[in-house]
């Protein structure tokens, strides 16, 4: 394929940011500005047998394939697409059986180790940007890191070396993890449930903003960039890499961590937001600066333990732990500071999965408003938010609330997935249902 440009938009050297991407002409609100298929993907382990291996289509009539029995398809024609990525994994599963458990990231690499040897020409996903173009910020990563991704090497060894012959030395391979880890995108569904992970080498170039102008949403494997805010000729395209509900310091701290470098956006410059999000207790003796910070590293710390725990702890043990974490912030925090959300949107996640669903329901009426404060206006954040609770207030039988709020949903979904989009007309059919 040659390099045919994405119509629209030109690569350009952005000053401070390195490569970039900008547009040539006008974008309106809405505006599909390109989409861009998967180079490699992956579908999560735990998707496996509700989405198709192939093109993630979700049915409940996949059939599964006859030598492995883990992988399953629409139909032979995704068997048949896939079976060049899968072979590669459906004789190691035999093999190793119950003891098959590489990560999601060594999936990938083998993939795209795989589609590199049999690929000369550059893919429909790179009309911009080559994968071996990405940015790997070797010299930059710490000792953790270096070990993560010398644990990720040793594992692609040990599950890939008898099926994929002369595998690359560790140096590329090392290179390429490190590519891999700042550069993939992880592919959710309607409600920012995990799908699964892919690299989309042309939605790489966009550069960071936590002002987006663009927000990128998948159709199956391909990810679709649309314009959220008016894009006129000569401005940069930027995406958010990262959630946005959180304070300037948090967010710069997550970006400088995970992609080197350190974010100078408007929204990062004014902080106009940080006051809100911080919101604090209205208290007849304000808390001190200090009793501030000090709750503010609680929060930090419990957010990181709460994460951890979700590994080892029970469902009961999780609530418990979010709920009293929320009554220590509490407290000095107000209940639309932003630690506050997070920890009550855990709880509604383990409410939903205790199938409480008058618990969930509770704090998902809690979080909705203060969402649509904190992030920007077509959020994904927010729709996928407004469609939990709407579909919790259906299954509950409270119809008026529940066609409400998933027409705010729809609101959002129409601009930031497009109209013609399979999600957007499911949640059509759903409002339908009530009428």
């Amino acid at each position: 394929m040659k390099n045919e440009g994405i119509e629209g938009t030109e690569r350009f050297l952005s000053p401070d940011k390195g490569n970039g991407l900008r547009a040539v002409r006008h974008f309106a609100v809405g505006e599909l500005v390109f989409a861009c298929p998967a180079y490699s993907h992956v579908l999560t382990v735990n998707e496996r047998g509700a989405h198709c291996e192939h093109c993630f289509t979700r049915r409940d009539d996949l059939f599964k394939c006859g030598k492995c029995k883990q992988a399953y398809y629409c139909n032979i024609g995704c068997q048949r697409g896939d079976w060049p990525m899968h072979k590669l994994e459906c004789v190691a599963m035999c093999a190793y059986g119950e003891n098959w458990c590489p990560s999601e990231t060594v999936r990938l690499v083998a993939r795209i180790i795989m589609k590199q040897r049999v690929t000369t020409e550059r893919t429909p996903s790179e009309r911009l940007l080559l994968l071996q173009e990405f940015e790997s910020h070797l010299n930059r990563m710490d000792s953790e890191k270096e070990e993560m991704n010398q644990a990720d090497i040793a594992a692609l060894h040990h599950f890939y070396s008898r099926h994929i012959s002369d595998l690359p030395d560790d140096q590329a391979l090392t290179e390429l993890f490190a590519q891999v880890n700042c550069n993939g995108f992880t592919i959710e569904d309607e409600e920012l449930s995990h799908l699964g992970s892919a690299v989309f080498p042309d939605v790489a170039l966009m550069n960071h903003s936590c002002s987006p102008n663009v927000i990128v949403t998948y159709k199956g494997t391909v990810a679709e960039v649309r314009a959220v805010k008016e894009i006129n000729p000569g401005e940069e395209i930027f995406n958010s890499y990262i959630d946005l509900l959180y304070p300037t310091e948090d967010r710069k701290e997550r970006l400088l961590d995970s992609y080197f470098f350190t974010c100078q956006c408007t929204e990062c410059t004014t902080k106009s937001k940080d006051k809100a999000k911080m919101e604090i207790r209205k208290l007849s003796s304000p808390p001190e600066p200090e009793e501030i910070r000090s709750m503010v590293r609680y929060a930090r710390n419990v957010i990181e333990e709460f994460r951890r725990a979700k590994h080892y702890k029970t469902p009961s043990e999780l609530l418990e732990m979010c709920e009293l974490s929320l009554e220590k912030m509490g407290a000095i925090f107000a209940e639309t500071n932003v630690y506050m959300l997070h920890m009550m949107y855990q709880a509604m996640g383990v409410c939903l999965y205790m199938q409480d669903w008058d618990g969930a329901m509770s704090y998902g009426e809690k979080i909705i408003q203060p969402y649509s404060v904190h992030y920007p206006a077509y959020s994904l954040n927010v729709a996928s938010m407004y469609l939990k609770l709407g579909r919790l207030y259906l299954g509950l039988e409270k119809k008026t609330q529940g066609v409400k709020a998933l027409n705010k949903a729809l609101t959002i979904m129409e601009v930031a997935h497009g109209k013609d989009h399979h999600y957007v007309a499911e949640v059509k059919r759903e409002i339908e249902e009530q009428k």
